[in-house]
């Protein structure tokens, strides 16, 4: 595997077709001065998350796994101006660097930041009959993968996209006897999905500057 050249043709596809401004690349920054973790996903990967958004006329996003607010920025700009995001992170600290990156790109009024555990606030949204939202980002801590992604489930519309990111764990998810516990979430996320009537899934494998992984994309049939 040529991590080099995998790189520099997500640098000549990122160049060419989701170039960072200035926005982005000091949301990138702010990480590392707020001592956030390089978790971000890369600008390719935002800019194929905003093509799936156009491409199903999204309106009503869901994030799970703010950060700093780098991905959020990229949904955000692909919805309408009556468009919204709702944005969860379970520690503080993260949701104040992406209040903050999130209101330097302009784009605060349309993003809802919620800090909390997700499973509790995805119940919440579920108890308080949220509206469905047209697409739903996971991206958060892997080993609830499962459950994140029977939430979300109940939160959609048939037509609904789910994405759950890092779910191939440079091919780790396939060492049976894994005791990593991301690993171990996401193989049964993975398992889950080869068996669920309730969506049609796929997982595209990844690589580029986030070396190598994958993409689950689920269509909700029916809720």
């Amino acid at each position: 595997m040529n991590n080099e050249i995998f790189s520099e043709v997500d640098h000549y596809i990122s160049n060419l077709l989701a170039p960072e401004d200035k926005a982005l690349s000091d949301t990138i920054t702010t990480l590392v001065n707020e001592g956030l973790p390089q978790h971000s996903i890369s600008a390719n990967q935002g800019k194929f998350l905003q093509v799936l958004m156009i491409t199903c006329n999204a309106k009503r996003v869901l994030e799970l796994g703010t950060l700093g607010g780098y991905s959020t920025i990229w949904l955000a700009r692909a919805l309408p101006e009556n468009g919204k995001v709702i944005t969860i992170d379970v520690n503080a600290h993260h949701s104040d660097v992406a209040r903050k990156n999130i209101d330097i790109a302009g784009l605060l009024h349309k993003v809802e930041l919620r800090t909390g555990k997700a499973l509790d606030i995805l119940q919440e949204l579920i108890a308080n009959n949220e509206v469905p939202f047209d697409v739903i980002f996971i991206d958060a801590d892997k080993p609830p993968y499962t459950e994140y992604f029977n939430y979300a489930v109940q939160l959609s519309r048939p037509g609904t996209l789910i994405i759950c990111d890092n779910v191939i764990r440079d091919g780790k998810v396939l060492d049976k006897n894994s005791t990593d516990e991301s690993v171990r979430g996401v193989q049964r996320l993975n398992e889950m999905l080869s068996k669920n009537k309730n969506v049609t899934a796929t997982i595209l494998q990844t690589v580029g500057v986030k070396d190598f992984d994958g993409m689950v994309i689920a269509v909700v049939n029916r809720v």
